[in-house]
């Protein structure tokens, strides 16, 4: 890779399956007529450098390993401080990926989300200020999620039952915030779950079937949309995109068996991108292909709307 010249997109990413996803992106902004400059962890000092000396320059950047990786950060802090477009900027990854606040955020808007508990971090109060009666509206078994802690379930625990495993669990990252959170059940007909994932990027909503036992997606066509009443799914993400302010993202959406669109699990500002042709538990190639068309057309857009450098985030 050259570390020289100038170039209208950076990508930038810590994690080895970003690389089918990015090569999407590349070749849909060389189509735009757009230049592209990839960065691994590998060439993340002697890029840093070079954008310091200015021997490589980037107009927008767009940052999957900064939020996770704080050895990109300072690539972020150094884009900022030359003023550049930045896809999206880490205040706005914090503020969405805050489990607590998305959840308050989305009852204020009329969302409709699991019942549930949050608890302060246990490192400025151990004792959680609730007793086991308080948890009976969660049912049995109950979640114990990580307001911050994110990627993979990370810390999540699934089938909490008591106290004490929410005291064991506000152990692990004592300084995060929890939610203790009911479970909430699909409705199910023939074998499949009515659990969705759906994807915001840049002004654009898709959505795919995801099983959330298997972790498969199916894809979700205008057939299913319009038989099973799934017009309201769109509207949630959009809704969501609101909020959250990224201009990129995904969501997960269950249809219980009360006829009910619950938001699950609210803000994944960092969507595993893998090809579902490559990867059995994969995204639908459609849609990898299409968040890629979204990103370029984006920094296109943007950029000839401003003609020079920004710091804005995502869309609003």
């Amino acid at each position: 890779m050259s570390l020289r010249g100038n170039f209208d997109l950076a990508l930038a990413s810590d994690w080895e399956y970003d690389g089918d996803f990015f090569d999407l992106i590349v070749d849909e902004a060389q189509l735009l007529g757009l230049s592209t400059v990839v960065i691994w962890p590998a060439d993340l000092a002697e890029t840093s450098q070079a954008f310091r000396d200015g021997t490589l320059n980037f107009r927008v950047l767009f940052d999957r390993a900064a939020s996770a990786a704080p050895e990109f950060a300072e690539l972020q802090s150094l884009a900022r401080g030359r003023e550049r477009l930045i896809l999206d900027p880490m205040e706005n990854l914090r503020w969405a990926s805050d489990k607590a606040t998305m959840h308050l955020e989305f009852l204020s808007a009329g969302l409709l989300a699991p019942y549930t508990v949050i608890l302060s971090p246990f490192r400025t109060s151990p004792d959680p200020g609730i007793s086991a009666d308080d948890l009976a509206p969660l049912g049995r078994p109950f979640y114990v999620k990580p307001a911050n802690t994110t990627g993979g379930s990370l810390g999540v625990v699934h089938d909490a039952e008591t106290l004490a495993d929410v005291e064991l669990a506000r152990r692990t990252y004592p300084d995060d915030k929890y939610l203790l959170q009911e479970r909430v059940v699909p409705r199910e007909r023939d074998g499949r779950r009515f659990w969705f994932r759906g994807f915001w990027s840049y002004g654009f909503v898709q959505a795919a079937w995801w099983d959330d036992r298997t972790h498969l997606y199916t894809e979700l066509t205008p057939a299913d949309v319009a038989a099973d009443g799934l017009e309201p799914l769109f509207d949630i993400v959009r809704r969501i995109a609101a909020i959250c302010r990224l201009g990129f993202f995904s969501t997960e959406v269950a249809l219980d068996g009360r006829g009910r669109f619950v938001v699950v699990d609210y803000v994944n500002e960092a969507c595993d991108m893998r090809l579902q042709s490559c990867h059995a538990d994969g995204v639908p190639d459609t849609i990898v292909r299409t968040v890629a068309r979204r990103l370029a057309g984006h920094v296109r857009e943007r950029l000839a709307r401003s003609g020079g450098f920004s710091t804005e985030g995502g869309e609003k």
